[in-house]
């Protein structure tokens, strides 16, 4: 396969980016799967993009929380959390129609769900550091405000940056008199790179499962989807009744 890089130019200028680099932003679509059936691919996978673009998101973020509001650390930090979590970077990616040009498998291409929610994620993080590289900060900065930064209404709105631990411990102790424990149940990747999931357990029962690229946003992932399903927090009892 010879890849033309260049063809990503329309679509790149349509999100406002004008690349100096377009192999680099090739690189952004590459998933790790595709070069496993296409091994002389001349360019690598975006995991690296990915791990650069991450930590660039959230020097971003922090910076125009700590400059637009007084509010208190704590706060800031929940705020923070609630933007650049997997599910609204997934959907910000979907919205600026990443998803065409991803690279993937056979296999990957009939992912659906949290795998292709992390997928579109990954790639948006990769995005933000090609971005970096080609156009620095200041543009990265520009992109971010355009295109997540503006939803923070929404987030506190919608109080979406309620943490999902504390949320389901309350829920949990006034159900049942009973505090969610965790555990990790799987953990996979290089070091740099690597991705957990843990499971959440009510009474030594497991009750949802989330990954994260750290044990913290793993247990936070899993919470989420314990909440999301809620009738396992309830006792048993009150289901049977009902």
């Amino acid at each position: 396969m010879n890849p033309d890089s260049t063809a990503l130019l329309p679509f790149l200028k349509g999100l406002g980016i004008t690349a100096t680099d377009p192999n680099l932003f090739l690189q952004v679509f590459v998933h790790r799967s595709f070069l496993n059936e296409h091994r002389t691919f001349p360019f690598g996978h975006n995991e690296r993009l990915e791990f650069l673009g991450d930590a660039v998101l959230e020097l971003v973020t922090t910076e125009f929380l700590y400059r637009t509001y007084p509010n208190p650390e704590g706060e800031l930090t929940n705020w923070r959390s609630a933007l650049v979590k997997g599910e609204m970077l997934a959907h910000v990616a979907s919205e600026l129609g990443l998803e065409p040009h991803l690279l993937l498998s056979r296999g990957e291409k009939q992912s659906t769900g949290k795998a292709r929610q992390l997928i579109l994620a990954n790639a948006f993080e990769a995005l933000l550091g090609a971005l970096y590289l080609d156009q620095g900060y200041q543009a990265t900065q520009s992109f971010l405000a355009e295109h997540l930064l503006n939803r923070l209404e929404t987030v506190l709105k919608d109080r979406l940056y309620i943490d999902a631990k504390s949320d389901l411990q309350e829920r949990t102790q006034d159900r049942l008199g009973m505090t969610p424990t965790y555990s990790l149940l799987e953990s996979s990747g290089p070091d740099h790179e690597k991705q957990f999931v843990v499971g959440v357990y009510v009474n030594d029962r497991l009750v949802a499962q989330g990954s994260g690229r750290s044990k913290q946003k793993a247990e936070q992932a899993a919470a989420t989807e314990a909440l999301k399903q809620d009738a396992p927090l309830r006792d048993d009892s009150s289901r049977s009744s009902s």
